[in-house]
């Protein structure tokens, strides 16, 4: 009787997960973005989006959650059941955000999915500005100490810890003004600030236009995207601070949904729909698979650690 019931409570078993839908089936999939509409973040996403809803044949959503340098988003992600459904635009800012003591969850609390895109930091201003290079910037910042504004996107956030970096490595004193990144480029074509240390996707319109000039970028060599545009090395200041972004989900969700999800990152970073949209934006798909780019992930918060320790940013 008692092997009866087992067979019987086995059999049941085997009925009900038969029945369980396969991952992505049961619904659609959130993706969590770190900043407002309209953001490099948020535009980025929503290409993403759309080509891993092809791939998948299921909804892919994005929901901007934005504040407090991204914490407002890991820590939403990370509260969510770890299946696979809930998954956030993660970057550099899960270590800077953490390391700056505006979370105390790091990056520790997510499983890595796939890197998808590289992004330059760049130093911009007005297409009127009297700079016009980096040098020439530098030098009048430490002409005039701590008078020129230089305009980023948030206290701990990459192109903040970029700008200080930058600025501090040239021996210039300026002011930093952290606004959130829906702000920072509005507030350089309306004379709030002189200067903006931003990611290309934010300004690519505005420099197409001719309203804004691209500086230098923040990389160790010339962005394909940007080829035009010299590093801040190549004008002597070495400083390089790459931004990547990516797919994490919450510690512990289940290796097949990780698999499927970063199958399907692969496909559409790939596809000459993507890299085409990619270059319009001034960004650079760089597509990782997620056992990599968890191991860069930990390597970068080490990183990170040491430079906002240096530059005095870290909590």
């Amino acid at each position: 009787m008692k092997t009866a019931l087992i067979s019987i409570g086995a059999f049941f078993a085997v009925a009900v997960q038969a029945q369980e839908p396969q991952f992505p089936q049961k619904g659609a999939i959130e993706i969590t973005v770190l900043f407002p509409a309209g953001s490099s973040a948020d535009v980025t996403a929503r290409l993403l989006a759309d080509g891993m809803s092809k791939q998948l044949g299921a909804k892919v959503l994005v929901v901007n959650r934005p504040g407090a340098g991204g914490a407002i988003g890991y820590r939403y992600v990370a509260a969510q059941k770890p299946d696979g459904y809930s998954v956030v635009w993660n970057s550099n800012s899960v270590s800077t955000t953490y390391h700056s003591g505006m979370m105390t969850l790091d990056y520790r609390a997510f499983d890595a999915v796939a890197r998808v895109l590289v992004e330059s930091p760049v130093i911009a201003v007005k297409s009127d500005a009297q700079w016009k290079s980096l040098g020439e910037l530098v030098a009048a910042a430490k002409s005039r100490p701590r008078q020129i504004t230089v305009g980023n996107s948030g206290i701990g956030s990459h192109t903040h810890i970029s700008a200080v970096a930058l600025f501090k490595a040239a021996g210039a004193e300026v002011v930093d003004v952290p606004f959130g990144a829906a702000q920072v480029v509005p507030s350089l074509l309306g004379g709030q600030v002189e200067v903006v240390v931003q990611l290309p996707a934010a300004l690519s319109g505005y420099v197409k236009s001719g309203q804004v000039r691209l500086l230098a970028t923040l990389t160790s060599g010339r962005d394909p995207a940007l080829s035009g545009v010299p590093t801040a090395r190549e004008q002597g200041f070495d400083v390089s601070l790459e931004a990547w972004r990516g797919i994490a989900v919450p510690r512990g969700t289940p290796k097949p949904a990780v698999a499927i999800l970063e199958a399907a990152i692969r496909k559409t970073a790939e596809s000459p729909d993507f890299v085409q949209a990619s270059e319009r934006l001034g960004v650079r798909p760089a597509f990782m698979p997620a056992e990599e780019f968890g191991i860069l992930i930990a390597k970068e918060d080490a990183e990170l650690a040491r430079i906002m320790q240096l530059i005095g940013l870290k909590k």
